[in-house]
């Protein structure tokens, strides 16, 4: 009892009271992450609550509605274009069962004229639109816009390709690789290591584990972003097709363990943007904000400008202002 008293609580508290000091004052470890841009307004799928999702009428609203970050997603038709589109196999979105990858560009069916909104249940959206778009399209038309990219299966001719357009374009520093699977954003660094990247959800469940270690403070992070479900719209605006995530009592526990405003700060503080999804009432825009999202991501940029506008949010800090990066 006498070791323990005398050597091991010392260090313990010690590593408590260092965690804890170096949690709130994040620069003394680490200098604050440089980005070329900052986002409070993200639209999902370009916004596809209001227009027809992923399509050039919807990125083309969303800009105009004042939005500061497109997120889609891609894929490769059978003859080598890059498609945004958020399913590889077109049911949902066209009525067709047919994959992107088994047809050419030009056999691609139109999105069906009323398209279910995801994450607003009994919800529809429309437009004059309904073609899918080309990535390269929306980096033409919206040459200063940054973009959020997510690649949903580890295909390398498609990383490549994606990687190509954004450098020829000169896209690099607006330009966010994501994806939910570690191995898949891992060859997408490989690839082009000089565009931003998002947390997997390998790498984010690990941060939680940190942060609740308390040796997160310690550890160099080299993520740009953290995108993540608000979990209070499960089973309210998104119903999932997982029978566990249909439980409320997992949703209780999964809220309070995941939305930590502690953390939530202390990334910020080392200019890790914090991207909560989907919210799409203004109550759900509130409470992202309100436990310490930086950004939040909406399929209704319109109603996204209006929370915004009646409740401004303060700027970050630039590139030109956070010289240093880890």
């Amino acid at each position: 009892m006498s070791v323990f008293l005398y050597f091991i609580l010392p260090v313990v508290g010690g590593y408590a009271l260092s965690s804890v000091y170096l949690l709130r004052n994040p620069h003394v470890l680490h200098r604050k992450k440089r980005t070329a841009f900052y986002c409070t307004h993200i639209s999902h799928r370009g916004g596809g609550g209001e227009k027809i999702e992923s399509t050039m009428e919807a990125f083309t609203h969303a800009v105009e509605q004042g939005t500061q970050m497109l997120e889609m997603d891609c894929h490769l038709t059978r003859d080598g274009h890059v498609v945004v589109s958020h399913d590889e196999n077109l049911l949902r979105q066209t009525g067709h069962d047919a994959d992107i990858s088994s047809l050419n560009l030009q056999d691609l069916p139109l999105y069906k004229e009323s398209l279910e909104v995801t994450f607003y249940e009994g919800r529809y959206s429309s437009g004059a639109d309904r073609k899918f778009a080309l990535l390269e399209d929306v980096f033409r038309k919206f040459p200063e816009m940054p973009v959020s990219v997510e690649i949903k299966e580890n295909n390398h001719q498609l990383i490549e390709k994606v990687s190509d357009l954004v450098r020829r374009y000169n896209r690099e520093e607006i330009t966010v690789w994501a994806s939910v699977k570690s191995g898949i954003l891992e060859e997408c660094r490989r690839t082009n290591g000089s565009m931003p990247y998002s947390f997997s959800g390998s790498r984010g469940v690990l941060v939680l584990l940190l942060f609740y270690s308390g040796l997160l403070p310690f550890v160099p992070l080299g993520e740009s972003l953290l995108q993540f479900y608000l979990p209070r719209i499960i089973n309210r605006t998104y119903i999932p097709e997982e029978g566990i995530l249909r439980n409320k009592l997992v949703i209780s526990l999964l809220e309070k363990v995941t939305m930590r405003k502690s953390l939530f700060k202390h990334l910020s503080a080392r200019g890790i943007q914090v991207h909560l999804f989907v919210c799409n009432k203004d109550d759900d825009i509130k409470a992202a904000f309100e436990v310490g999202a930086t950004g939040v991501m909406s399929d209704y940029p319109t109603l996204l400008s209006s929370y915004l506008c009646r409740n401004p949010r303060p700027r970050a800090a630039t590139t030109e202002e956070n010289p240093g990066a880890l």
